[in-house]
């Protein structure tokens, strides 16, 4: 299979729900009157996609990476040490904390429909929801990882686990080697939407935009 970017999943899911249809309707309706903007609509969806929404994940994560005994916690707790900084709601009432080792790598999917924590990763992407990434995800989990530009050592074992409606993930990604001052805030700039799906790996020193 030729290895493509993974805004190209976005094509193959070409089936909408019923909620979707209704929605997909409705903005037609409205752009049609001149009471919306498509371009506007989108962007505001993908603010809240790769910007606001993971930015609350990414604070987890670095303080994860900073405190021992809040990643004690959020291994044992993940719902509890995630609310404690105020990050809860619907989609992410139940929440497990994985953590990618150098021997392990953890990858996050929902085979059945969706299920994602929005209350720390924001809008899910449209490739997670895209029954190819739903199903290939577990029956190769390394092929799609390759795909989204992420080729790890054979010897790397790739764990996936299957989001439900009781129980979301969260990837605790390795910490960049060369981080040792950097403050919480600094860290969780280094944190990707990506990296806490387990489709990427968290930027390096540098890198951060």
């Amino acid at each position: 299979m030729t290895s493509h970017s993974h805004d190209d999943h976005d094509h193959h899911d070409n089936h909408f729900s019923d909620m979707q249809a209704r929605v997909k309707a409705l903005e037609t309706v409205l752009t049609q009157k001149g009471l919306i903007d498509p371009a506007a609509i989108d962007a505001i969806v993908e603010t809240y996609e790769t910007k606001i929404g993971p930015r609350n994940g990414a604070r987890v994560v670095a303080k994860a990476w900073s405190e021992p005994d809040f990643a004690d916690w959020l291994a044992r707790d993940a719902t509890a040490a995630i609310e404690s900084l105020g990050y809860t709601g619907r989609q992410g009432e139940h929440m497990r904390a994985v953590f990618n080792r150098p021997e392990t790598h953890n990858l996050v999917v929902c085979t059945l429909c969706s299920c994602y924590p929005w209350a720390v990763l924001g809008l899910p992407p449209v490739w997670y929801k895209a029954p190819p990434y739903r199903s290939r995800a577990v029956i190769n989990p390394r092929g799609v990882l390759e795909e989204f530009g992420l080729t790890l050592p054979e010897t790397k074992k790739i764990r996936v686990w299957d989001s439900t409606a009781e129980l979301r993930y969260i990837v605790i990604p390795e910490r960049p080697e060369g981080t040792e001052g950097l403050d919480q805030e600094a860290l969780a700039d280094l944190v990707t939407r990506d990296s806490m799906i387990g489709t990427g790996l968290a930027k390096q020193v540098g890198d951060a935009r």
